[in-house]
């Protein structure tokens, strides 16, 4: 891979880092703090554009997938979430945030693969 092409995923990531803050913060100040909407929210579309760019667009996996997707979704965040829901006497919020991203975003990203498939 070129140069070129690792500074154009660089780029896109920090797009797509940028998008999630903004997305968090928008479905925050709609939904409140309680619970992190904004976080599952961007991991389950990441996972469904994920899986649409695999399989519509291969050529541009990298940049789009890795770079943007990979900047935009955030494993991390939506763990340490969990991990503060439980913390915060909130057992029923920490497993559905951890299981229902976990399976909803699996559910996404098939859906995407399928529509891309379907597309491409």
């Amino acid at each position: 891979m070129s140069p070129l092409l690792f500074l154009a995923a660089a780029l896109a990531g920090g797009v797509g880092a940028v998008l999630r803050y903004l997305a968090d913060r928008g479905v925050a100040r709609l939904a409140g703090r309680r619970f992190p909407w904004g976080i599952f929210l961007v991991n389950l579309t990441g996972s469904f554009a994920l899986g649409l760019v695999t399989a519509a667009l291969p050529e541009q996996a990298f940049v789009l997938g890795a770079g943007l997707l990979g900047g935009y979704t955030t494993f991390s965040t939506a763990m340490l979430d969990t991990v503060a829901l439980w913390r915060d006497g909130e057992g029923g919020s920490a497993v559905f945030n951890a299981i229902g991203m976990l399976a909803s975003s699996l559910l996404a990203a098939g859906l995407g693969l399928a529509l891309g498939s379907a597309l491409g």
